[in-house]
Order: structure tokens, then sequence, then C-alpha cells
């Protein structure tokens, strides 16, 4: 099943961790830059990289950031397995994958064991909710990050 398909079935709460993390790994995205560097925001002690599935979902986030309609957003492409398996270890700290943030249709890609190396992995209590842990909103539907 193509990606927008996996994170849609999380969104419909009939999720398949393995499919959607195998999809991700397989599927190019889009990383904007910032000044040479690979956008991010920091939330809850986790740094996560921004990426999205296509132009529009980038476009999208743009205009919701306040960007004017035709400004070009510069980015790169990887595959979801480079961010996860190369990036994410070589980071200071801990940091994770923020998909399609902005979005109805987003997902969160946290720095834990199965999804990211071992040696990047860190320990988060089970009750504890990232999704919602951005003041005043979820940082996949346009929360302060």
């Amino acid at each position: 099943m193509p990606l927008a398909d996996e994170v849609a079935a999380v969104h419909a709460g009939q999720p398949n961790p393995a499919a959607l993390i195998g999809e991700f790994r397989r599927t190019s995205v889009l990383v904007p830059l910032v000044n040479d560097s690979l956008m991010s925001a920091e939330l809850g002690g986790i740094r996560w990289v921004y990426a999205f599935t296509d132009e529009d979902a980038l476009s999208r986030f743009a205009a919701a950031r306040g960007s004017e309609p035709g400004t070009e957003w510069r980015y790169v492409t990887a595959a979801g397995a480079r961010l996860l398996d190369v990036l994410i270890p070589a980071m200071d700290g801990p940091a994770g994958v923020a998909l399609d943030a902005g979005s109805e249709q987003g997902a969160l890609f946290p720095p834990v064991a199965g999804i990211v190396p071992d040696r990047a992995a860190v320990d988060i209590p089970g009750d504890v909710e990232i999704r919602d842990a951005a003041p005043g909103g979820n940082i996949l539907q346009g929360g302060n990050v």
C-alpha cells in the first residue's frame, strides 16, 4: 500500500505500524531547507525533521506558515530509510521525523527502537503522548512548533 494509504489507515484507526514504517523507508520524501540546513523544530526535547510526501503537502505547510503564494521553498529529496538510518543517528540529541506536518494526514516517526537504529533510540514512557505535546495544538495539526 502507498505511504499515503498507510498514513490514512492510521488516522482511520486501523494502523499497521510495520507496514507504515516499511513504506516510509521505501518512499522518497521532500525535506525543506532553511539556510542550507534541513528544516526542523524542537518539541518536548526531541528535534523533529520536517519531511513531506509531495510538493503539494510542502506548499500547504508553507502557506500555513505565512509564505506568500508562489514563494519558492528549496528542498532535498531523500529516502525515508536514509533519514531514519543515517540522518537521525548523526544528529545531536534525540530526533525524529514529522511527515506532512500541519496536515490532517501527518505522521510522526519518533526516535524509538524499531523506527531508528538502537543507538539513536530513546526510552519514552508509554503514557507520553508526543503528538499532543505542543502547546496550543498538535504538531501535525499546526501546533506551535
